[in-house]
């Protein structure tokens, strides 16, 4: 990179903020430009330094990372990766924090200061890919300027005996929270997320979708019957294999993921079993993310007959898994976020 990117570490412990400062310089491609303990400091010194990316503790003095993050998105939005702790009341505040416009999240260690090494990959990954995010889709100019009509299903609905599996990384709770409760309760077929999220957050992920859709949603169990209707979240560190006896409606299986030096659930373990169980009936959707998990899946897909939907550089806040998935060749309609409700259900009706 010609410019280092600038990072300012908002955390209310000295020895994460010294163990974060000496993990984020030793990388050639970024530079610390200051500290904070708490989010009036942080908002003080962001005015002041200019960060290009912000790391956000959580349960701080004084002001809170998401009163800070609030703020932030108001009156001066930038890219900010939050740190959470692996806990109900963490995965509940963080959740939060993503709709309110974070990036992402790094899941602190249980213990310092040797588990640092274990997320320290993590850490300048993630940092890294939120100085590339998308500027107005952290503002929420997107969201804002486009008029979202909720499609509508005509007539008689009947059960298509078809299946959608849509999956995100890096911005999906944000952009998933804008589309889901955009498809009505009498949708025809289920609908499988995969979203890369830890084991703790994932039900917490699905009680509030549950919350804003009309469908029903909750976080997928083994042998789970697929039945229209429903959206399955795939629980967090789990693969969910889709299984279909003949002229019984499909199921989940799940796997332990043993992907471990990326991002779970996978979502090409899921289209690719979704592919093979439901041939041309298979709807995949690739949504923002980074890396390129889902682009093998929507290939499988689309070899299967199915019919493959990414969504648009406009709309992602991190467009890495669709554009892996377009440069392939295998993704047949490209459409903004607010448009993949309809496009979705137009499919469902072909």
């Amino acid at each position: 990179m010609s410019q280092k990117i600038r990072v300012l570490i908002v955390d209310d412990s000295a020895l994460v903020r010294k163990l974060l400062r000496d993990v984020i310089s030793a990388d050639e491609d970024m530079v610390v430009v200051g500290t904070a303990s708490n989010g009036v400091e942080a908002i003080r010194c962001i005015a002041e330094l200019e960060p290009d990316v912000v790391t956000m503790d959580i349960h701080m003095p004084e002001m809170d990372g998401i009163t800070a993050l609030e703020y932030i998105m108001r009156k001066n939005p930038l890219p900010v990766v939050m740190l959470s702790a692996l806990a109900q009341k963490g995965a509940e505040a963080t959740l939060r924090a993503l709709e309110l416009g974070a990036v992402d999240f790094i899941t602190k260690p249980s213990h310092y200061p040797s588990a640092i090494r274990e997320v320290r990959d993590e850490v300048i990954l993630k940092l890294k890919t939120a100085a590339q995010a998308s500027k107005s889709i952290i503002a929420g100019d997107v969201v804002k300027r486009r008029a979202r009509k909720k499609p509508t299903l005509g007539g008689r609905v009947r059960a298509t005996q078809k299946l959608v599996i849509i999956g995100a990384s890096a911005g999906g709770p944000r952009a998933l929270a804008e589309i889901m409760p955009m498809f009505p309760a009498r949708t025809p077929a289920p609908i499988l997320i995969v979203q890369h999220m830890p084991s703790v957050f994932t039900r917490s992920f699905a009680e509030r979708l549950n919350i804003i859709c009309e469908m029903q949603v909750k976080e997928a169990e083994e042998d789970e019957e697929l039945q229209p209707g429903w959206i399955f979240v795939a629980p967090g560190g789990r693969d969910i294999i889709v299984s279909m006896e003949y002229g019984e409606p499909g199921r989940v299986e799940l796997m332990k993921s043993q992907n471990k030096s990326g991002a779970t659930p996978r979502i090409d373990i899921t289209m690719i079993t979704a592919a093979e169980a439901y041939g041309p009936k298979a709807i995949g959707v690739i949504m923002t993310g980074m890396g390129s998990d889902g682009a093998h899946g929507i290939e499988i897909i689309k070899k299967n007959k199915g019919e493959t939907v990414a969504q648009d550089e406009e709309s992602c806040l991190v467009f890495g898994m669709p554009k892996v998935a377009i440069e392939r060749g295998f993704v047949d309609r490209v459409v903004p976020l607010d448009k993949i409700p309809e496009t979705v259900l137009q499919l469902l009706q072909k």
